[in-house]
Formats: structure tokens, sequence, C-alpha cells
């Protein structure tokens, strides 16, 4: 975090996650056959939407981009990811907490659609001054700008 983000810094509270994740699922609409969460920040956010959608069907995307000290890989580094199968012919909400460059999501995208899947992007916080190519979430609850604290989160 620099000296920037840290005058930037902006604290989550559960309610106020909880706000924003009834914003998105507002927001979002309810034409989806499952969640797939980006782990790790995606994952509560996903779990929270997917009550608020009433989808049971949630998978996971094991996916870093960010390294510990804040820098990042040359491109999205991928674990587990789901098999085709689970992803072909249905309608997927991929779901993370932050865009920033929007990368991970990008490449999280590509593998659905390369699998057969219909996805739709959904965020918590998307930061248009850092991302990169003119990209954007389909759907996002609120706009942000430097560093996010979010409750869940080790040490926030």
């Amino acid at each position: 975090m620099t000296a920037a983000d840290d005058a930037l810094l902006r604290i989550v509270s559960w309610q106020e996650l909880d706000a924003l994740v009834a914003r998105l699922a507002g927001s979002v609409g309810r034409d989806f056959d499952l969640v797939l969460a980006i782990t790790r920040g995606g994952l509560v956010p996903a779990g929270m939407l997917a009550y608020r959608l009433d989808l049971r069907e949630i998978l996971v995307a094991g996916v870093v981009f960010y390294r510990a000290d804040g820098s990042t890989f040359d491109a999205p580094q991928f674990g587990q990811f789901p098999e085709p199968a689970l992803l072909h012919g249905r309608r997927v909400l991929v779901v993370d907490e932050v865009w920033e460059t929007g990368e991970t999501m990008v490449a999280v995208v590509d593998r659905v659609r390369a699998a057969g899947g219909i996805p739709t992007t959904a965020v918590i916080h998307y930061k248009p001054g850092r991302s990169r190519g003119g990209l954007a979430p389909d759907q996002f609850a609120d706009l942000a700008d430097g560093w996010i604290a979010y409750p869940y989160k080790a040490g926030g």
C-alpha cells in the first residue's frame, strides 16, 4: 500500500458490505445458473450474493494476480478452476470483491467462455481510474479509488 493509497483508505463494515451486496443483487438480476467466486477476496461477496439471488451452486476459481508485496505477476496465475463440463451452456455470474486493472476478471471470463459458459461479471467495488484498456465490469455496487479494507480480510 502506497502513501497515496493510505490517504484514500476506505474501511468497509459488515453492515456496509451487506448493503453493497444488496445493491449488487438488485442490479445483476436473477438470470444465472451458478456463481463463480474468484479467490480469495471474492469468496465472501459471492456467498452473500448467492443467498440474495437464491443460487445454491457456487464454484471457485483459484486465481492470483497480486503478490503479497503489492506487485503483480505478468498475468493472472490459475490454480484450481472448474471443469469445462460444469460451465458449458450455463449462465455464470463471476464475482470478485474489487475490479482494479480488470486483468484477473478478464482471464477468468476468457476461461469461462472457452468452456462454453456465458459469463456476467460483478464486483463490489470498481476502480475506473486503474482499469486497463477501457475494461469495466458488467455490474458493480460502488466506485472506489484507493485501498479498501473489507471486514473479512485478515487484519481488517
